[in-house]
């Protein structure tokens, strides 16, 4: 099934590609063709509405964005819709939806329960109703608000971003345990690893097909040594990254975004493709020469969505700091690692 859901991903997003190609521009704009496609092959609600999971969820995300897709599909389908069923607040059946969320610790009047913060960086935020989650000391709060009149911003790539105030009485938001909004913030950082890793696929495509085609000095770029070297160098940072992303799309396929093993896979994922960004985009950027630093060459559209997305639902640096406290509050890290030793 993964092969021919992976054909027909790559089908609609090259053509979306190749449509828009030369008429992107910053802030990017919402491909409002391509999600209509989505949204007719069933693509666009596949784990909220479908029979599918993680590992299905994770074809779409990645060749979406191999091939530059401007639609909030992680947000639509794994985040928004799974946290407002989780919530029991409605949704439309149909059209993209995005989340926002807030740190309210101290925000929450004990009195008449009023919810008050603001959300940052939340993406996508014109384009749909927003699904809240505020997250206090001891509890989540969730919300469905309008769309934002307007995005305020945008990430390195081009996609829209901005900030979501809000002041809600009770009667408008749900009360969930805080380990709902702690899986949000995982299937977040998860579906990033996702994404990054799209972008690294099409990173490295087109710097092959670069330095083969590239005739220096009276033959091709990817005859020298240096280049191979350099070349050898992303691959493996991209397969380094493709395996620890791989670990966490087993893991919430086995066991589930909830679980233990899929935080610690998702940790380590979000540690491994986060370091990987800098060899990788720094390399290809350098073997293109300077044309790839452009906003007009398609490199720039897969490099710079992989740097935004490493600090989203979580920085790099603070999940390593996580992956090294979960190494210290273990006895038995080989298990932390490699899953519990089967009983004798």
């Amino acid at each position: 099934m993964n092969d021919e859901l992976t054909e027909l991903v790559d089908e609609i997003g090259r053509r979306s590609f190749d449509a828009r190609m030369g008429r992107r521009g910053l802030p990017d704009a919402f491909d409002d063709d391509l999600w209509q496609v989505l949204e007719t092959s069933g693509l666009t609600r596949l784990t909220s509405e479908h029979v599918a999971g993680p590992a299905e969820s994770a074809v779409v995300l990645g060749r979406l964005a191999r091939h530059a897709a401007a639609v909030p599909i992680a947000e639509t389908d794994l985040l928004s819709a799974w946290l407002a069923a989780e919530a029991g607040l409605p949704v439309p059946a149909d059209g993209p939806l995005t989340v926002a969320i807030a740190d309210v610790s101290a925000d929450v009047d004990p009195h008449d329960g009023r919810v008050v913060g603001s959300a940052v960086d939340v993406p996508w935020p014109a384009t749909g109703p927003v699904v809240l989650a505020a997250r206090a000391a001891d509890a989540t709060y969730v919300a469905v608000l309008d769309p934002a009149p307007q995005a305020t911003g945008y990430n390195l790539a081009g996609e829209p971003r901005g900030e979501v105030s809000f002041d809600l009485p009770p009667g408008r938001v749900a009360q969930l345990p805080r380990s709902v909004g702690d899986e949000l913030v995982r299937r977040g950082a998860w579906a990033r690893c996702v994404q990054m890793v799209g972008a690294f696929d099409a990173t490295v495509d087109m710097t092959v097909a670069h330095t083969r085609d590239r005739i220096q000095f009276g033959r091709p770029l990817n005859t020298f040594q240096a280049v191979q070297h350099s070349l050898a160098a992303l691959i493996g940072e991209v397969e380094r990254s493709r395996a620890s992303t791989a670990l966490a799309i087993a893991a919430a396929a086995d066991h589930g975004f909830g679980s233990a093993r899929a935080d610690f896979a998702v940790t380590a994922a979000k540690v491994a493709v986060g370091r990987a960004v800098g060899p990788v985009t720094t390399i290809a950027h350098q073997l293109h020469g300077a044309i790839g630093v452009t906003a007009e060459h398609r490199l720039w559209l897969a490099t710079m969505r992989a740097r935004s997305w490493a600090d989203e639902f979580g920085t790099t640096g603070e999940y390593a700091k996580r992956l090294g406290r979960m190494a210290l509050a273990t006895d038995d890290v080989w298990s932390l690692v490699v899953g519990p030793r089967k009983s004798d």
